[in-house]
């Protein structure tokens, strides 16, 4: 049996970037892919929280390692240097690229301000749209017929279905990232690079602390989820396994929904 396992969702030694991947959602997946033995890069814009979530990654047992290469990928500049790290630390070569960099943005609508739209779409798609562009050399190199490479883009339920708070700017990209992953799929198929999504629902990150910060808060926000609770790091980090292994090499231009039920049956 772990014969099939191996073959089908191994990643061992493959060569994986994690866009914020200091924290929350990120480092979950972040740590499921040096578990499961590959190479990992991950950026965020705090070099110091960058540091130290790569050093205890890096401390994992097994074959598996993770390296920091803080990056604000809101700036051209910050792709760029992160980009050229990568290419300089991976031999050319790059397996899967998780694009996860993220923020949020709530506020009531009559206040809501331009400024949100411009820094939200900086980081939630352009930075992602941006940073494959980069890596397009790294990724058509690593991808075969028989193995393509993957990008993996972090998307959200909000941008599926309607939230209930008022986060335009996020919904909005959320929807947008999931939108340039079908098109980048379209044009990167025949390259032999599989670009698809996930799209969460609630986990435990900075972006939710408002609402899971306290145990009455992740009670409320769980009754509200058709399994009743909140998502898990192997949650997480068993999708995008999924999606980087063999397992997932036929799936092209999808969104992988994982969210407890929330956005299908809710």
């Amino acid at each position: 049996m772990t014969g099939v396992l191996d073959r089908l969702f191994g990643v061992e030694g493959k060569q994986v970037v994690v866009t914020g991947g200091s924290r929350g959602i990120g480092a979950m997946l972040a740590q499921g892919f040096v578990e499961a033995g590959a190479h990992v890069y991950i950026s965020a814009r705090k070099a110091d929280a960058c540091d130290a979530t790569a050093a205890e990654l890096d401390a994992l047992e097994g074959p598996g390692s993770c390296t920091s290469i803080p990056a604000d990928l809101a700036t051209q500049e910050g792709v760029d240097a992160l980009a050229g790290a990568v290419r300089e630390r991976s031999g050319g070569v790059l397996h899967v690229l998780v694009n996860n960099a993220g923020a949020t943005w709530g506020e009531p609508l009559d206040e809501y301000p331009e400024s949100a739209f411009d820094k939200l779409f900086n980081i939630n798609v352009k930075g992602a749209f941006l940073l494959t562009q980069a890596l397009l050399p790294e990724l058509r190199a690593a991808g075969s017929e028989e193995d393509p490479s993957r990008v993996i883009n972090i998307g959200s339920i909000d941008g599926i279905r309607t939230p209930a708070m008022e986060t335009y700017a996020y919904s909005t990209t959320k929807a947008g990232i999931l939108a340039l992953t079908r098109h980048l799929a379209k044009n990167l198929v025949r390259d032999h690079v599989n670009v698809n999504a996930i799209a969460p629902g609630p986990f435990e990150s900075k972006m939710m602390a408002f609402a899971l910060g306290s145990d009455e808060g992740k009670q409320l926000v769980a009754g509200g989820v058709p399994m009743r609770r909140i998502g898990r790091p192997d949650d997480m980090a068993g999708a995008a396994l999924f999606l980087a292994g063999r397992g997932g090499s036929y799936l092209c231009g999808e969104t992988i929904v994982v969210d407890g039920g929330i956005a299908n049956v809710g």
